[in-house]
Formats: structure tokens, sequence, C-alpha cells
């Protein structure tokens, strides 16, 4: 079937309404991707880090109190304002640079500019496949030269695939969240101009969750210089 933009883009109100009115709704521990991620960026010596689709700062707190410089970014306004909040409290605001953004638009960062980039379960969102490869892209292009790119993703493999309300390619809607499940050509689509995915398996949450934890490294330069233009026509 086709894709149901409208129902895509109804998804920011969505999840503003629901940060709203859950304000812990993942908890306050870091995630298992999160840690993960923190010990590797540790190892590395990197030290900027962009974070992508924050939430409610379940891993965004723990980034900081590691030491890590972090810009974090979700388009949910309201879930910003806990994370600035959480952090002033806890004295992390130093190193925490919070900005409004919808990741389905470039990046407001300049190339180059950034050591790692972290999400969990953001490129699950309502996004389209297009719209992945170009969020992909942007990621690689703000990424410094081997840099290293940490995401998470619920697969085809998870419980809710191909279960409640389809919305186009592999997005289906249930409980009011359209996810994108991911297979494994989709995770080789989005590794353009990285290092071959390592792909980890692992549980999270209710039902439980199937998701892939997805480790690359910045190596060569996109095969698609004009991504956005080419995808807009």
């Amino acid at each position: 079937m086709s894709l149901d933009q409208d129902a895509l883009n109804a998804q920011s109100q969505h999840w503003q309404t629901t940060f709203n009115d859950n304000p812990e709704m993942y908890g306050t521990e870091p995630s298992a991707s999160g840690s993960y991620a923190i010990d590797l960026f540790k190892r590395e010596r990197l030290d900027q880090i962009l974070e992508l689709g924050a939430g409610q700062g379940r891993d965004t707190l723990p980034f900081l109190r590691s030491g890590l410089a972090l810009i974090a970014l979700d388009y949910a306004p309201d879930a910003l304002a806990e994370i600035a909040a959480a952090a002033d409290a806890s004295g992390l605001t130093e190193r925490l640079n919070l900005r409004e953004h919808d990741v389905r638009h470039p990046l407001p960062l300049p190339a180059d500019s950034v050591d790692g980039v972290y999400s969990h379960m953001l490129f699950n969102m309502a996004m389209s496949k297009a719209e992945l490869s170009n969020l992909a892209k942007e990621v690689h292009r703000v990424l410094r030269p081997g840099g290293w790119h940490v995401y998470t993703v619920r697969h085809t493999g998870d419980a809710h695939y191909k279960t409640g309300v389809p919305r186009g390619e592999n997005l289906t809607e249930n409980g009011g969240f359209i996810v994108h499940f991911f297979d494994r050509p989709m995770a080789e689509l989005l590794s353009d101009g990285f290092s071959a995915p390592e792909i980890v398996d692992f549980e999270e949450g209710g039902l439980p969750r199937r998701l892939w934890r997805i480790t690359q490294r910045k190596t060569t330069e996109t095969s698609n210089a004009n991504y956005y233009k080419e995808i807009s026509q």
C-alpha cells in the first residue's frame, strides 16, 4: 500500500501529548544501548556527541554524567523542557545543548562537527524509507571522519510487526504509535559511507520489544551527495 503521509505527519502531536501525559514514560534509568554507547564513546576518547530523539532524557543525563558534551535534539518542546529542568537540578547544563528539531529535515549542524551520534529507536519513528535514507546521510555528513554511529531499531522479528494498522512500507500503527520496522536490507541501505554494520539482537520492555543495536563508523563519502534534491523531485 502507499504511504499514509497524513498519519505520519500527525505523530509529532501524538508524541507531544504522550510525553505531557506520561512524564516518566520510559523511566529514569539509562537504556542498555545508552550504557553501551557511553562505554564505546569514552573508550574511543570522543567528546562531542549528538543525540537524536532525546525524548525525556533517559539516556541524555547519563551521557552528561559521563563527562561527554551533548547536543540533544527532539521535536517535542515540552520533553526538551523536562530535560533542561533535570539537567539544571543535577548541575549538568554546562555541556548540554538542547535544540527543537524534526529529523525529517536536515540536521542543524555543520559538516564534520561531532564525534559520535546516538539514538534509541529514533529510526523507528514515522518516517518513510526515503526520509530514513536522508537522515542516515545527514548523520554521515555531521560526523567527523572516523566518527561513530550507534542506533537501535525494532525489527521484523518483533511481535508487533505486521499487526495493527498498516501505514505503508514497513510502517505499522499500534496503540496510536507508528513504527517503521527494520529488516536487514534496510540496515544495509543506511550504511552508505560507513563500515559494515555490527548488528546485535536484544530485547527491552513489554512483549518484549525485539531490537537491533547497530554500530558503525564513518569511513568514506556517501555515494549520493544530492539526496535531498533528488528525493524532493
